[in-house]
């Protein structure tokens, strides 16, 4: 594997972009390659684009300076970050299809390489992991360790997913070497909570079920309750990972209504449910573990069709 530098070099106009509704290791990596790739060719013209960033990790770009709302119209190349498909990318995904120099880096299952270069690791836990590869020890700055640290605890459920490896561990290392909070980032992405954060986790826990005989547990979150509270889509993050916990617990499906009919899924799993299988067959993706996608539908038919899916594979294990 090439050097980031290696592939940016060339490259004078460059669209940085991650996912639709971004988590810590989407905002991680595009704020970590952007300061590498600033600090190695500062004369470059670089856009980090993200839509909708969680106010969780506005320590990665506390004055607001560095990601953008708006697509340039000069575009030489893309690099899209922790992306399992050109579709994940959102507004940048129209100019990615137009067939730019395209650079795909990730660790999603479900990636078949969409880009023109593709560094997918799908053994890694986290595309900061991938990324962090890519760069040499010595370019790699307190703030860009702070970055790929974030994207690596908050992808690995702070180093606890099965992914997690001893090349994890030691790479979390050398970043903690570089002078990092990273006891604070740990707190700050994986524990805090406001207090409206904790009365929504509290109801969506209230009103959860479990079904299979204790298996698999579900709970929903609906708009009104995140106006109950006075929450956002943003602060239902955690709650999945809080439901899968539950002892006896396979698959823990958490559901988030995004419209009317539109429903936002994540599910975890613990032991040999293949959540990323159940994602793929609803047009989703993500990881052995950890997978999401959206439906549309009534609540009772999405809870079904996905239940049904889980079903098939805790039936085969008995």
């Amino acid at each position: 594997m090439k050097e980031l530098k290696e592939y940016v070099k060339n490259a004078d106009d460059i669209v940085i972009a991650g996912h639709v509704a971004p988590d810590g290791d989407c905002v991680g990596a595009v704020i970590a390659v952007y300061r590498y790739i600033h600090k190695l060719f500062p004369e470059k013209r670089l856009t980090p684009y993200l839509e909708n960033t969680p106010k969780v990790y506005d320590y990665l770009d506390p004055d607001k300076s560095i990601i953008k709302s708006e697509i340039p119209e000069e575009i030489g190349m893309i690099i899209a970050l922790d992306s399992s498909s050109v579709d994940r990318l959102g507004e940048v995904a129209n100019e990615f299809r137009k067939k730019k120099a395209t650079l795909v880096i990730d660790h999603h299952v479900s990636n078949i390489g969409f880009g023109d270069i593709n560094i997918v690791d799908k053994e890694a836990g986290s595309a900061c992991e991938v990324i962090a590869h890519m760069m040499s020890d010595d370019d790699i700055d307190v703030k860009i360790a702070e970055a790929l640290y974030t994207g690596m605890v908050t992808d690995s459920g702070g180093f606890r997913y099965p992914a997690t490896s001893k090349d994890t561990m030691n790479l979390a290392g050398r970043l903690m070497e570089k002078g990092i909070d990273f006891s604070w980032i740990m707190d700050r992405c994986m524990y805090s909570r406001t207090y409206h954060q904790a009365q929504l986790l509290g109801r969506a826990l209230l009103e959860s079920i479990l079904i299979m005989d204790g298996k698999c547990i579900v709970t929903t979150v609906t708009k009104s309750m995140l106006d109950m509270y006075e929450t956002e889509e943003e602060d239902t993050e955690g709650i999945v990972d809080q439901l899968r916990v539950t002892r006896g617990v396979e698959v823990a499906v958490f559901i988030r209504e995004r419209a009317e009919q539109e429903y936002k899924v994540s599910l975890r799993s613990n032991n040999y449910v293949d959540v990323s299988k159940i994602a793929d067959y609803f047009e989703g993706g993500g990881h052995i573990r950890a997978a999401g996608f959206t439906m549309r539908g009534s609540l009772h038919d999405v809870i079904n069709n996905i239940t049904e899916q889980i079903s098939l594979q805790i039936k085969s294990k008995e």
